[in-house]
């Protein structure tokens, strides 16, 4: 019987272990999505999802060409080859990135527009929708370990050691949850800074 409980508790431990996981990319699924998210200054994490044809497939932008920052309002894009600009340009025009592109023939300049208030305010309303689609996520993946608790306090382990593992994974849903709050107002900071 103490040999099933072992075995029962490192059960219970690899279940907390891969529920914090789970919360750990849920962190850096929010982080990434939350880069994205244009905040007035030039990111070139704003083109992450801008796709260029090349040679028949769709290529991410900064597979066929180098980006960079000169200064704070504005990006410049250099293709690998001469004539993929005008690819380049339209897949910028047809993206949600919402920039019109500036083509000198040979790289592509983004200027990036002071956001408005309003415009301030939906981007910071995106954010928090992110930050509370993350939270969602964090409290599921803690109810899915107290439910796999209470399923096996019915197949013979102690109260007390589900007990221990719900206040264990309460104290990581908690951290994590805070970390969420953290990236959610160090974005919405800088999104509203003028």
């Amino acid at each position: 019987m103490s040999e099933n409980l072992v075995l029962m508790a490192a059960d219970i431990n690899q279940i907390i272990k891969d529920a914090e996981a789970k919360m750990t990319s849920t962190i850096h699924y929010l982080d990434d999505e939350l880069a994205r998210i244009r905040a007035g200054k030039a990111n070139p994490r704003i083109l992450d999802n801008v796709k260029v044809p090349y040679y028949g497939s769709l290529t991410p932008l900064s597979g066929v060409a180098s980006i960079n920052t000169p200064d704070a309002k504005t990006l410049l894009i250099t293709p690998y080859e001469k004539n993929l600009i005008k690819d380049i340009e339209k897949a910028i025009l047809i993206s949600d990135v919402g920039i019109t592109p500036e083509n000198n023939g040979e790289v592509i300049r983004l200027g990036i527009p002071p956001l408005t208030e309003e415009r301030r305010r939906n981007l910071a309303k995106q954010a928090k929708q992110e930050a509370e689609g993350s939270k969602i996520s964090i409290r599921n993946t803690r109810r899915d370990v107290i439910d796999a608790m209470k399923k096996a306090v019915k197949e013979g382990v102690p109260e007390d050691v589900e007990k221990d593992a719900e206040e264990k994974i309460q104290k990581i849903h908690d951290r994590f949850i805070k970390q969420i709050d953290e990236l959610y107002a160090a974005k919405e900071k800088e999104i509203m800074t003028v």
